[in-house]
């Protein structure tokens, strides 16, 4: 996925996301996300989709 809000994380930053998916921490992940973004703050819409996009992608199935 081509998403701004995933390619203004740093790759640390993106571990620790795929981590707090994993472990079904997703609303802590969408903090982390917000706050490493950087300014502008993403919009929730934009994070939730980011959350689905990278659920999917680590082998989870949709909800």
């Amino acid at each position: 996925m081509d998403d701004t809000v995933w390619g203004r994380l740093s790759g640390d930053a993106r571990a620790e996301v795929d981590r707090l998916i994993l472990a079904g921490r997703r609303i802590q992940a969408a903090a982390l996300m917000r706050g490493a973004a950087g300014a502008p703050t993403p919009g929730i819409h934009a994070t939730v989709d980011v959350l689905q996009w990278r659920w999917e992608e680590l082998g989870r199935p949709s909800e």
